[in-house]
């Protein structure tokens, strides 16, 4: 499972062998792989700067992990055409997600641990702050250059009725530029077109003879052109749509065909260029982000274990990977039974669960005597 749990327990004797029989029991019965979580002897200051600390790492968590979901998408999104690859670009400090979590080490170069825990928090902050900035902007400049990319595409799509026709027709097609004649396109039917052949001189006055030709089909119909005399059109339109044989409308303009073409290379030019450029940002920032949000996580747990177990510092934190989904229910019981000396008032009042494990006692109810976190990398496949 791409899910973990972070928690924290006081060192002292009774509760590192409160640890030991976590370990023993969801080894032995397969619920979970634990791992020591290392996390800095930091600064701590004041314990009201803790609170406070504590409410921003939380609102921070929540910014952090929303970040690297949009980033991800922005990756998936990128790489339309590659979305089997999308993980391959999701690494963090060039190794997976899961074996970052697993190996995680404070970094001291990045986030010093000699600094007030106020500082840190800060840099973080102001560090994802920027990321996100960047993003919208490098993922505005791309999705514009798509969508325009897309709505031309879509035009050279579709029937004849609504596509555009600019890379069909050719100069030779038409009668340009002439006083009194004009050629129209027509769209048939495929079942009408000897009806077309046997009628379309006589829909109307000054039709050229045999002056139509069959320039493009789809499944359905075929674009014809005819050519007559301008004064006709009209009256030819309304014989044409009674026999339900459709004027498509169109003006055959050589520079505006020549420019939509043109577009269409740039756009498509413009887009190749990007697209190294802003998967390569995306790959860095999205290591950038995803490290600095496991970071905030460690955060937490300190100010947190400081906060519920007192001064001085002295705290084992865990990393717990629970083996399947099945399980988690079970490993919840687990923990709760091991650690609920740490609050027995809120366990007194806790009924103890149906699930037997030898010298535990279980409890149905989800309650927290220990400090607990939560990363679910789930959340970004």
């Amino acid at each position: 499972m791409s899910e973990f749990w972070l928690i924290s327990a006081p060192g002292d004797k009774e509760n590192l062998q409160a640890l030991e029989k976590m370990n023993n029991v969801t080894s032995k019965s397969n619920l979970s792989h634990n791992t020591k979580f290392a996390i800095p002897d930091f600064k701590v200051g004041t314990l009201d700067s803790l609170v406070g600390l504590s409410d921003e790492l939380g609102k921070l968590d929540t910014f952090a992990e929303s970040l690297i979901k949009r980033m991800a998408q922005s990756v998936v999104e990128v790489m339309e055409d590659s979305k089997g690859k999308v993980h391959e670009n999701l690494l963090a400090n060039g190794v997976d997600l899961t074996s970052f979590v697993t190996h995680f080490e404070w970094d001291m170069a990045k986030y010093p641990a000699k600094q007030p825990l106020v500082s840190v928090v800060d840099t973080l902050a102001k560090q994802l702050a920027q990321i996100e900035t960047d993003l919208k902007s490098r993922t505005a400049a791309y999705s514009v250059l798509k969508a325009n990319l897309e709505n031309l595409e879509k035009k050279s799509k579709g029937n004849l009725f609504t596509r555009t026709l600019s890379d069909i027709v050719s100069k030779e097609d038409f009668v340009l530029d002439s006083e009194y004649l004009i050629t129209l396109l027509v769209i048939v039917p495929k079942s009408s077109y000897a009806q077309w052949q046997k009628t379309y001189e006589s829909l109307s006055d000054m039709v050229v003879p045999r002056s139509t030709k069959l320039i493009a089909e789809d499944n359905e119909a075929g674009l014809f052109t005819v050519t007559l005399f301008r004064k006709v059109t009209e009256d030819f339109k309304v014989k044409a749509k009674e026999n339900k044989f459709i004027v498509r409308e169109f003006y055959y303009d050589e520079k505006e065909i020549k420019r939509e073409r043109e577009e269409m290379t740039r756009l498509l030019s413009d887009k190749k260029q990007q697209y190294g450029p802003l998967l390569r940002w995306l790959k860095v920032n999205f290591s950038e982000a995803f490290i600095a949000w496991i970071h905030i996580k460690a955060l937490r747990v300190f100010v947190e274990s400081v906060l519920r177990y007192g001064l001085p510092v002295n705290f084992q934190a865990v990393l717990l990977q629970p083996q399947k989904k099945s399980a988690t229910k079970r490993l919840r019981e687990v923990l709760n039974s091991v650690f609920r000396h740490l609050d027995e008032v809120a366990a007194a009042s806790i009924l103890d669960a149906s699930v037997e494990i030898p010298g535990l006692q279980l409890s149905n109810q989800d309650y927290f005597p220990y400090v607990y976190f939560h990363i679910d990398l789930s959340l970004l496949d």
